[in-house]
């Protein structure tokens, strides 16, 4: 019996339903009801559009040649074969739909009530994270920012692999809900931001090398197991430096807000994952901020964590484990600060960060300015504001309930002044940058030491 007209004639079928699938996957332009301040910016927005657009067209294009070729020769194949060459299209067209469904609840949210503004302010203070004049992050990816259960954020970096085959055409940032409060925000989103500026600038490429380099030319064990178990966790010990070289101190206490866990839980590390464990990861932040910005405050900081979780209630492995890696933690910190990576062309990594404004004295200094104008908060760059704040909250100028009412109105205003400024540059003056609230390079907000995104090596 001659089965192959029947299997043409289901296998025909089923492409063209794939086809009516595939046509009723609209832009999310047509379907989405977010305001206009809700909205990624327009470069996100063009770059996930265009990518999915692109995935359908060539899906489109894939399904009419076969339907053409099973109405031609294919029809004289055998069905295992014809079925063969179905079931490749059906792979690639969940490919689609999986694509669509990654960006989708990140760009649904922003129809959300505050939620969908809260998030477009979000992507403004990344992108002013991010941004760094004269260095390869002087130019950032377009960013989306979403916000997921669970205590852990994350990021899908720019051009990196996605579910389904192909690159993310933008950088995707998700941020836990129990996150949006007080200096949480901020030290969430510059830590993954973090991840994204290793990646450009090739740290993990130019640094391990050198850490390897000291494991294997170690003249005790003990030092040995320390930089060996720097090289493991050095992705996120990066992005813990980032986020306390663009915040100060509430990077930090952000961080210990993440992994303040029960005790056995901070005090069990594990070799298999990529960040340190809560207990040293706190102490390792400590000491990045006391070499980027001197100040008692963190040691104080750093010995209170250790108040709160006794290194001596671990077991005795365990202790040996966090006594060596603070013996090593002064050289890696060195290390870090001091190392110059190719792509600075010849600055190191801690002239990357905004030495010149993120002191404690200086940024309690602006809090007092701000507390007398507080109109010029509009006009500050995010990530100083966020820095101001959290120095003050750790001082205690500030209550918890102060703090989250101004970063809930500061986030608004982020959104909603960069969405005017973006309408307004598309109409009058094309060639304008985008963003009524300051970035890290635009002019003084006012006459205390501006930050300098990438400063001149200091003596220290």
């Amino acid at each position: 019996m001659d089965l192959r007209p029947a299997a043409t004639a289901l296998l025909e079928g089923e492409a063209r339903a794939l086809l009516t699938r595939l046509n009723r996957v609209k832009p999310f332009a047509l379907h989405e009801t977010m305001v206009p301040a809700a909205a990624p910016s327009a470069a996100a927005q063009s770059a996930i559009e265009r990518f999915l657009m692109e995935g359908r067209s060539r899906l489109r294009g894939r399904v009419g040649a076969y339907l053409e070729w099973l109405n031609g020769p294919g029809g004289d194949r055998e069905p295992e074969w014809q079925q063969h060459q179905f079931s490749l299209l059906r792979w690639e067209f969940n490919s689609v739909l999986t694509h669509f469904d990654l960006f989708s609840e990140a760009v649904t949210q922003r129809s959300e009530h505050e939620v969908g503004v809260q998030l477009a302010g979000l992507d403004v203070a990344a992108v002013d994270a991010l941004t760094t004049p004269g260095t390869p992050l002087a130019d950032p990816p377009p960013i989306v920012c979403y916000l997921a259960r669970g205590p852990g954020g994350a990021i899908r970096r720019v051009h990196t692999r996605i579910p389904g085959g192909g690159r993310s055409p933008v950088s995707l940032i998700r941020i836990p809900r129990e996150r949006m409060v007080g200096y949480g925000i901020g030290s969430s989103l510059v830590h993954e931001v973090g991840h994204q500026a290793v990646a450009q600038l090739g740290l993990l490429g130019s640094l391990r090398p050198v850490l390897y380099d000291i494991e294997r030319h170690a003249r005790t064990a003990a030092e040995r197991t320390a930089f060996r178990y720097w090289g493991l966790t050095l992705s996120e010990v990066l992005a813990d430096l980032f986020a306390v070289g663009k915040l100060g101190i509430g990077g930090t206490l952000g961080l210990m807000a993440v992994v303040s866990l029960p005790r056995r839980l901070v005090l069990a590390p594990a070799l298999d994952d990529p960040h340190p464990f809560p207990y040293i990861r706190v102490r390792l932040s400590c000491a990045m901020g006391d070499a980027l910005y001197p100040h008692p405050q963190w040691r104080e900081l750093s010995a209170l964590w250790a108040a709160l979780y006794p290194p001596h209630r671990a077991p005795r492995e365990l202790r040996e484990l966090t006594a060596l890696l603070e013996r090593s933690v002064p050289r890696f910190v060195r290390l870090l600060t001091n190392h110059r990576p190719p792509s600075l062309s010849g600055a190191r990594l801690a002239d990357l960060m905004p030495r010149s404004s993120r002191t404690p004295a200086l940024l309690l200094a602006r809090h007092r300015r701000w507390t007398r104008q507080p109109e010029l908060l509009r006009t500050a760059p995010p990530t100083l504001v966020l820095a101001v704040l959290g120095q003050a909250r750790a001082a205690s100028l500030i209550t918890p309930e102060e703090e989250s009412r101004l970063l809930g109105e500061l986030i608004t205003h982020w959104a909603l002044s960069n969405t005017l400024e973006a309408l307004s540059a598309a109409t009058v003056a094309p060639q304008r940058g985008a963003g009524n609230c300051a970035t890290s390079h635009d002019a003084p907000a006012d006459n205390i030491a501006h930050p300098t995104e990438l400063s001149a090596p200091d003596s220290r």
